[in-house]
């Protein structure tokens, strides 16, 4: 009777067809009572997690709801203006070709003839009569209609699913909507993991690992990265005059994610597994005829839709872009990430936020380094067609100061906003008399955040085919709207043509690197940061990796992911042949801190490491990346220490490292997390003079309050962290495959600069870690008491810009 009451405790699993691995099917788990009938075996784990993440992200119901309420809206007004403006609109009344009299009582003759806006809008019967007459109109609507009603569905399916997500939030996770803000994602995650020792969520494992829940969000988007890495995707285009191509739009990127992970005739069979016949070599041959099949349709498909697409994409770009370049016509020459270069340079498991804001942080170096190109030949057109249409613009302007009715002109208006328009571009081309040209530095710089770049940018930094190769990765905002609008044209053609040709590789590339992880289903490998299966021995994994050169991931993916994975989730335990490398890694950085300079120093440097960089709102750990970013430059450039003692060159590797080393575990709320190592320096405590208005400010708070500012410090501080890792894994692997080009170029006496700053130093060019007696070499604006300063640094130290058309270099 015991043994009965004991048994009753516990339910079997059903509709394990959805959820559950082979062989677990029959699994018995037991369900505390009062916990049946809540989240216990949800189905969909992926879909669940994936609604979880998007609900922190997006800050809520009520926010995701509106905006899914406005994204119906838009549709529907962008419908619907369109047919009014094609079929409701008089054009030639509007235009003044055909003349309206106004004869009705009490009519002022001089308005007889003067148009007004609703002389120009036809009657609605008249109106509605010119659509019903227009078959094709017909057909449009009518398409509309039922896509707008699709998304109605979705929507309405999207608040139920995520109301349920709400009440998970306030009644599982214990998080009121109210304080949803004032989480991070990481304490979100660590209620998950904790919640799956009650709930039992997953069936088929006890207790949840971060690294188990990241594979679940980014299943699909991990195959993505792994495949952008390998260069099997995106198809690259060699086309006359542009050159070598990379077109990946969010239209293609789409299709791409049909074919291969849930649409019809793709290789999943579900949401977790890939379909059995795609595991296996003996008809590896046949499943690439078949997926070849699968993308010539999708191909067709597109090509049938193409015109209706490229109407929307059309509409949508005038009725989004239009206003915003009247007003800032500048807008079309900034620059965004694209979405190649946001997969090119994404870690594997990295979320999108955590992309987001590591990106951002790179943005304004990657500009910098961009707009550091100038065109002689453009510069000087640019320059040119700037005078004459201000001359043109000037003289218009003071006619209509002088007397209003020059604006009646006809085309008046026209012509000025034009002319301010061609002003505006024409500006844009015309680069900062001030600009010095440090291409090194900048790189650098953008390195330390962006954690990736190929090995033959190193000391090529100045070439164009370095700048055309990071004009990928960080796009035009003009060049990212035409790409688009061309989408529904090339994106079939991609397919049909081009695509095809790499089923094959497809085919071979997910039986080859897909592996199955209880609890999680199939993955792709790479996701998994194997150092033993995809490590690289030239990034710190020699005689710790057996994998081929097929195998590897390229550019340090794999140690690099490793160590942002780590970084980001303190808790998580690596498996043994990580957690092999980590320590490896960290022995490296503690013998190669005893060779660098102090934290000390590095600190006491950083007002003039960031004022180099004319960083003003620097915080605490932009500081420590801008002193080890800056301080071989000072070295090499002779800089006298505080006790007026000069101080030994060093390299970006040995300063990191000795950052790195002292590294210890936060005294701040929430730092303990179980590292061994934290992410404030142990040299400086949150009482010393660095953090001591951090640290009063954070005990003057709220006990909310605290923990908020609390977690950005350290978000910040393992931002930091992660960048200099990033440099010192670079360097490593710089010396390990191309000793002879270890780390000279990298650290010539050149300084890091502000482009748009007047300040610089005067250095001598190509001095390197090998000189035998450092010089001494002025800064800009700073002069030594001993020596006189000569005629040029006069002019500099007095503000003369240089001589038209030149361009000054580190």
């Amino acid at each position: 009777m015991a043994n009965l009451e004991a048994y009753q405790e516990y339910q079997r699993i059903e509709d394990f067809e959805e959820d559950s691995p082979p062989g677990e099917e029959d699994l018995l788990v037991h369900v505390p009572e009062g916990l049946k009938d809540s989240w216990h075996h949800i189905k969909n784990l992926d879909n669940f997690f994936t609604r979880i993440y998007h609900f922190h992200q997006k800050n809520g119901f009520a926010c995701m709801m509106l905006s899914e309420f406005f994204e119906l809206v838009q549709l529907l007004f962008v419908v619907t203006f369109t047919t009014f403006l094609v079929n409701c609109v008089e054009y030639d009344v509007l235009f003044a070709n055909r003349a309206v009299n106004h004869t009705g009582q009490g009519q002022n003759p001089l308005d007889r003839n003067k148009v007004t806006l609703p002389d120009a809008i036809l009657p609605s019967q008249q109106c509605t009569q010119r659509i019903q007459e227009n078959s094709w109109i017909i057909f449009l609507l009518s398409m509309a209609a039922i896509f707008w009603l699709y998304r109605l569905v979705k929507v309405f399916c999207n608040v139920l699913s995520y109301w349920e997500i709400r009440q998970f939030y306030i009644k599982a996770l214990k998080i009121r909507m109210d304080e949803l803000c004032n989480f991070t994602w990481q304490e979100v995650q660590d209620r998950l993991i904790s919640l799956q020792r009650e709930q039992q969520m997953c069936i088929h494992k006890k207790e949840l690992t971060e690294l188990d829940i990241y594979h679940r969000i980014l299943r699909f988007k991990n195959y993505m990265v792994a495949m952008i890495n390998k260069s099997l995707l995106p198809v690259q285009l060699q086309l006359p005059l542009l050159g070598n191509v990379v077109f990946l739009t969010q239209g293609l990127k789409y299709n791409f994610e049909l074919i291969l992970f849930w649409g019809p005739g793709s290789l999943f069979q579900n949401k977790w597994n890939l379909h059995p016949k795609y595991k296996r070599n003996g008809n590896r041959l046949e499943l690439a005829q078949q997926l070849s099949r699968v993308i010539l349709l999708m191909g067709l498909a597109n090509l049938l839709l193409c015109p209706f697409i490229l109407v929307w994409q059309v509409l949508y770009a005038f009725f989004s872009y239009t206003e915003v370049i009247r007003r800032e016509p500048g807008s079309l020459g900034a620059r965004r990430w694209s979405l190649y270069g946001r997969l090119y340079l994404r870690h594997f498991n990295e979320l999108d936020h955590e992309l987001h804001g590591r990106l951002g942080r790179g943005y304004k170096p990657t500009s910098k380094y961009m707009n550091s190109f100038t065109s002689p030949l453009l510069t000087v057109l640019a320059k040119n067609i700037a005078f004459f249409s201000g001359s043109v613009l000037a003289v218009l302007i003071a006619l209509t100061v002088y007397d209003e009715d020059v604006l009646t002109v006809q085309h008046i208006l026209t012509a000025i906003t034009v002319l301010g328009v061609v002003i505006t571009i024409a500006r844009s081309f015309i680069p900062d008399e001030h600009m010095v040209w440090c291409p090194e530095q900048l790189l650098q710089c953008m390195l330390a955040h962006i954690h990736y770049m190929p090995d033959h940018w190193r000391g090529s930094a100045n070439k164009s085919e370095t700048r055309d190769e990071v004009a990928q990765l960080f796009q035009y905002k003009a060049v990212f709207i035409l790409e688009e609008l061309l989408s529904p044209i090339v994106t079939p053609f991609i397919l049909i043509f081009l695509l095809r040709n790499k089923s094959l590789e497809i085919i071979d590339f997910f039986r080859n690197f897909t592996v199955e992880v209880v609890g999680v289903g199939d993955i792709c490998s790479f996701a998994q940061m194997d150092i033993r299966r995809h490590g690289n021995p030239t990034w710190m994994s020699e005689g710790q990796t057996e994998a081929s050169v097929y195998q590897q991931a390229e550019n340090g993916k794999t140690e690099l992911s490793l160590m942002h994975f780590t970084i980001k989730n303190p808790r998580w335990q690596p498996p043994q042949e990580s957690s092999v490398f980590i320590s490896h890694l960290k022995e490296k950085v503690q013998h190669d801190a005893q060779s660098g300079p102090s934290t000390q120093l590095l600190l006491s440097e950083a007002p003039l490491c960031t004022s180099l960089q004319s960083n003003e709102s620097a915080t605490g750990p932009d500081n420590l990346l801008a002193s080890v970013l800056a301080h071989p430059i000072l070295t090499a450039s002779g800089l006298q220490g505080r006790d007026h003692h000069f101080i030994p060159p060093s390299t970006a590797a040995s300063a990191a490292a000795s950052v790195l080393a002292s590294l210890s575990t936060s005294q701040l709320p929430h730092a303990s997390r179980g590292r061994p190592q934290g992410l404030l320096p142990s040299s400086v405590h949150p009482e010393s003079t660095m953090y001591r208005s951090d640290r009063t400010i954070i005990d003057s708070m709220s006990n909310s309050d605290s923990r908020i500012r609390s977690n950005a410090l350290h978000s910040e501080f393992a931002s930091a962290e992660m960048s200099l890792h990033a440099i010192y894994m670079h360097e490593l692997h710089q010396q390990s495959s191309h000793p002879q080009r270890s780390s000279g170029q990298w650290q010539s006496a050149v300084p890091m600069r502000d482009l748009h700053t007047n300040t610089g130093f005067q250095g001598h060019r190509g001095l390197g870690s090998s000189m035998s007696m450092p010089t001494v070499v002025h800064l800009g604006g700073w002069q030594e008491e001993e020596e006189e300063e000569d005629e040029d640094e006069q002019e500099i130290n007095s503000g003369s810009t240089p001589k038209q058309g030149t361009r000054s270099s580190c």
